[in-house]
């Protein structure tokens, strides 16, 4: 999607601006061509490369933006030098590399690059609160197969205030991983974002079952995958009944209100509900690019989930390795806001929790009941696509992502609608 630019009255603006990211200054040619080719080579080498990488330039790395640019290049992942996590980006390398070292393939779908700063909320979220983490990256390094793909480019907003000062944000997009065997096939799916502990038993459990896959015949595998389906379905239906129970709550809360014709394509704004934490950023865009529409700023049983939330606030936690990024990226003068940095954090592990247990309860009860049905999970175009469309509410049918609605009227020549030539 063409990136677009609002000249919007400073009077009107109604979003908090964020100072951009420092611009550093050119290196010498020769250091940069180095660095380039030894990226080339080094990426060839899959992991191994990375960690010679890692060795070799142990004493640059927290000092030189250039090597830590290189080695974004490198792993194909923006911030890497946080997480030193390897991505392919090839799936057939990935399922080759799996095949080879007997692991499970983490595969990751998202709205734009990985190794972008602009790629969709959640992926960037990702590279904070789970990337990151301890525990997770190493878990990551030691008994997965890393890949990411893009769905499509992600809608992205230049507020442009008049005076040299300039706002970009991505608008809509989620974010699934799939846990795959070595062949590519689906075995499990973790759909939006999950606190950190949540996320690490996710692995755990999509780890054990990818395993005991493929050790199964051809003749058995179907039918375990179900069994193992219908268990999770059945270890989440308890949960939620003793979470009900514990909070005596009668009346189980919906995801999103859904609109009353099936046909109908959900706005962007019913869409970008489903993921609180995103919801959070995209709400002043969208709010801004769709007047008139019922303000998204209020989930659907929003006070009932948030009662769910603080039974998971453990599970949201963020590591040391996490908060040091996000102090990092939010804070960059020398005098950092120990009091603003506590409530950054505080206030997006909220975020998450309300994430986990609506993605678990919701979206992931969907996925588990897809594959007992067998329905369109064994193909993973064709899961990604049924996830894009019905669980995310942003099907590809709909270039705009719910953006351009045919029933809101702009006052603006053609909706602003254009087109690249």
């Amino acid at each position: 999607m063409k990136l677009t630019t609002l000249k919007i009255p400073f009077a009107l603006i109604l979003v908090s601006v964020s100072l951009s990211q420092p611009t550093y200054s050119q290196t010498p040619i020769s250091k940069t061509s180095k660095l380039s080719q030894e990226v080339a080579v080094l990426r060839q080498q899959g992991p191994k490369g990375l960690e010679a990488f890692l060795k070799s330039h142990a004493n640059e790395l927290n000092s030189s933006p250039q090597i830590r640019q290189a080695l974004d290049k490198l792993c194909q992942q923006r911030d890497c030098y946080a997480s030193k996590l390897y991505w392919y980006t090839d799936l057939e390398q990935a399922k080759a590399a799996a095949k080879a070292s007997g692991k499970p393939i983490l595969s990751l779908r998202l709205l734009g690059n990985l190794d972008t700063d602009l790629s969709c909320a959640n992926s960037r979220f990702f590279r904070v609160a789970l990337y990151p983490n301890a525990e997770i990256s190493q878990k990551l390094r030691e008994d997965f197969i890393l890949h990411w793909q893009s769905v499509r480019p992600v809608p992205k907003v230049t507020i442009d205030f008049g005076d040299g000062r300039k706002l970009e944000r991505t608008i809509t997009g989620n974010s699934i991983h799939y846990i795959l065997d070595s062949s590519g096939r689906p075995i499990d799916a973790i759909p939006g974002l999950y606190g950190p502990k949540a996320f690490l038993r996710q692995l755990q459990q999509a780890e054990v079952a990818t395993k005991q896959y493929s050790k199964l015949g051809k003749s058995q595998q179907e039918a375990f995958l179900q069994k193992y389906h219908r268990d999770r379905l059945n270890a989440i239906q308890t949960q939620w009944t003793a979470d009900l129970s514990k909070l005596g709550i009668q009346s189980a809360p919906r995801l999103v209100e859904l609109p009353s014709n099936s046909s109908q394509i959900p706005n962007a704004t019913v869409a970008g509900s489903l993921a609180v934490t995103k919801m959070r950023v995209e709400t002043p865009m969208l709010n801004t690019l769709q007047p008139g529409q019922n303000n998204p700023s209020e989930i659907t049983d929003q006070a009932t989930w948030n009662r769910f939330a603080q039974l998971y606030t453990s599970d949201a936690k963020l590591d040391q390795n996490s908060i040091a990024l996000i102090r990092a990226k939010k804070f960059q003068s020398a005098h950092t806001q120990k009091d603003g940095l506590s409530r950054l954090v505080s206030n997006f592990e909220t975020a998450i929790a309300l994430d986990t247990v609506r993605n678990e309860y919701m979206l992931h009860r969907q996925i588990h009941q897809w594959f007992v049905q067998g329905n369109q999970t064994s193909n993973l175009a064709a899961l990604n696509e049924k996830v894009y469309a019905e669980l995310f509410l942003t099907p590809s049918s709909d270039p705009w992502l719910g953006l351009a609605p045919d029933d809101v009227y702009s006052a603006i020549d053609n909706d602003g609608v254009k087109r690249r030539d």
